[in-house]
């Protein structure tokens, strides 16, 4: 791999954000020379550490701006795109970035004989009537369409030291004394055999505890990329990722709960309580949750029967067990940190 790898000039696509930092790491560790192309080529300085003098360069592009794509990718052999979003904000839509920006970058990779593209998508089902899931779909059939070739990776909620999921519910455990737990059932689930002696509840809050999720390892979705862009194998084909097991999203609370040391109360949560709040939110630039997140949050974000996954990459899956109590510690009261080093 190194070998295919050595002195390939790979252009990423929003290389400087979670993701990105990870593979533009492992591309320079491999000898690639690597072209990070992002709208605020500041934003991406930090990560010139990563390889030699000028082996890691940032320059600027939009992915919604045909000429400024194909400038990124001219003279480049391979490619990856991660640009994405998670709410719209002013010109960035949903349709902008995902759809328009993804057709972009696959018709200029076309053009201009990039050998191997990358894709990144996600776990989305458009039949959530998410608008981030429709156009994540959408861009996968744009991407087919255009570069036939092109490896699509489809993960579920990544999680690692600098993430999104994690970090944010650790964050409110500092602040609040509830967690919430969307996707339970709406009205509750009540349950008449408890009248008679049955152990379960009466009113059942949580169902089988929410939305289920398979969250997988930033790591191994890095090596994921790397390894559609360097086997041959992979070509044409769509990689679901996963971790190597699913939780409920009340189980993922419980885990925010141990490793911050923070004892909440578990909230029951239906996006239909939700959505009020959430339209308040959409007003801010980086909202917590907003409408269209509640619709797919509403759904189960797990790999697929039949799928092919990291295991079809030769990839073992990292467990959150594993890795998270080495980041969400830092959220733990400092009492508590004084308490365990005494």
């Amino acid at each position: 791999m190194v070998a295919q790898l050595q002195n390939r000039l790979v252009t990423v696509f929003g290389g400087s954000g979670f993701v990105g930092r990870h593979i533009v790491r492992r591309l320079a560790a491999q000898g690639a020379q690597v072209r990070i192309a992002v709208r605020d080529p500041e934003d991406a300085l930090y990560l010139r550490t990563c390889g030699e003098v000028g082996q890691v360069v940032a320059m600027p592009a939009d992915v919604t701006d045909p000429a400024s794509v194909r400038s990124a990718l001219e003279g480049a052999d391979m490619a990856v795109n991660l640009v994405g979003i998670l709410s719209p904000w002013g010109k960035r839509t949903f349709e902008k970035v995902h759809l328009e920006g993804a057709r972009n970058v696959a018709t200029a990779a076309a053009a201009v004989g990039i050998q191997s593209l990358v894709h990144m998508s996600a776990i989305a089902d458009e039949a959530t009537g998410s608008e981030y899931a429709r156009t994540k779909v959408a861009a996968e059939k744009a991407v087919r369409e255009a570069f036939p070739a092109a490896v699509i990776l489809k993960p579920s909620v990544i999680f690692g030291p600098e993430d999104d999921f994690f970090n944010r519910f650790a964050t409110l455990a500092r602040f609040t004394p509830l967690l919430p737990v969307l996707g339970c059932p709406f009205p509750p689930k009540i349950n008449l055999g408890a009248l008679t002696g049955d152990e379960a509840p009466l009113v059942d809050l949580f169902g089988d505890g929410g939305t289920h999720m398979q969250p997988v390892y930033v790591g191994d979705v890095a090596d994921a990329a790397i390894k559609g862009l360097t086997d041959s194998a992979t070509r044409g084909n769509t990689y679901e990722l996963g971790g190597p097991r699913r939780y409920s999203y009340k189980e993922l609370m419980e885990l925010v709960i141990t490793h911050t040391g923070r004892d909440r109360w578990l909230m029951p949560m239906h996006s239909l309580f939700m959505g009020m709040a959430a339209w308040f939110m959409e007003f801010l630039p980086k909202p917590m949750v907003t409408r269209d997140q509640l619709k797919l949050l509403g759904h189960d974000n797990v790999v697929s029967m039949g799928a092919k996954t990291l295991a079809d990459l030769g990839i073992e899956p990292t467990a959150a067990e594993g890795v998270l109590p080495g980041y969400l510690s830092r959220y733990k009261h400092p009492l508590h940190q004084r308490l365990r080093e005494s």
